[in-house]
């Protein structure tokens, strides 16, 4: 069951200055303090509370009230390359039809209205205002996740991480490891190991020669 929407809600918009008359214009601009969960859960978003800057543009039409706006605030994130922290601003435009109650019964015939399948499948994409009310919550939150980026960095050229110690490339761009081939690492090993071989066999053949050549002088 829906609840019915609170007038005190700094989200929440009243139409009745523009009076249904087709044509009327008006004009809001409020600084509002965000809603929880605004944005990119768990990669980059507004923290709650923060300030979010609404400019709209209210339109009375024959079916109902075009909103038109743009939505501006700080949002922070971390850095998928370095994973440092970053903000920056966000301006999220949008716009959304609030249509009247009885908007299916203007200027249409039972049968048009029966007969027209897609004006149906459209009506189900356009929120009706609630007496006179409507709630920008639902329209903001989807263009500011549109506006986000779904990988944020903290600059364009970010290097990121080093693969081999995860050190921050930005701050030592001189950063290397040597890069050894397992395959010959383990060559090297096997030649070191044959070297300290015949090492062994060389000091152990030296006292052997030594003899023999004792006896042959006796």
């Amino acid at each position: 069951m829906s609840t019915r929407l609170d007038h005190r809600n700094p989200l929440v918009f009243d139409t009745h200055e523009l009076g249904r008359r087709p044509g009327a214009l008006q004009r809001v601009t409020r600084t509002v303090d965000a809603p929880k969960d605004l944005g990119l859960q768990g990669v980059i978003g507004t923290p709650e509370g923060e300030p979010v800057e609404l400019d709209l543009r209210l339109e009375s039409v024959m079916e109902g009230v075009l909103v038109t706006g743009t939505a501006r605030a700080q949002v922070t994130g971390e850095c998928v390359r370095c994973l440092e922290p970053l903000e920056r601003e966000v301006e999220a435009d949008f716009q959304e039809m609030f249509s009247y109650p009885d908007a299916d019964d203007r200027g249409r015939s039972r049968q048009a209205r029966s007969d027209d399948d897609s004006a149906d499948d459209e009506s189900e994409d356009i929120t009706p205002l609630e007496d006179g009310l409507f709630d920008l919550e639902p329209v903001l939150r989807d263009a500011v996740v549109l506006a986000l980026p779904m990988q944020p960095v903290c600059r364009e050229d970010c290097p990121g991480l080093c693969s081999t110690c995860g050190a921050r490339l930005a701050d030592d761009p001189d950063h290397h490891h040597d890069a050894v081939d397992i395959r010959w690492a383990a060559l090297q090993g096997l030649a070191g190991s044959l070297q300290d071989s015949e090492k062994d066999e060389m000091s152990g053949e030296a006292p052997d020669s030594a003899s023999a050549a004792e006896k042959q002088e006796k």
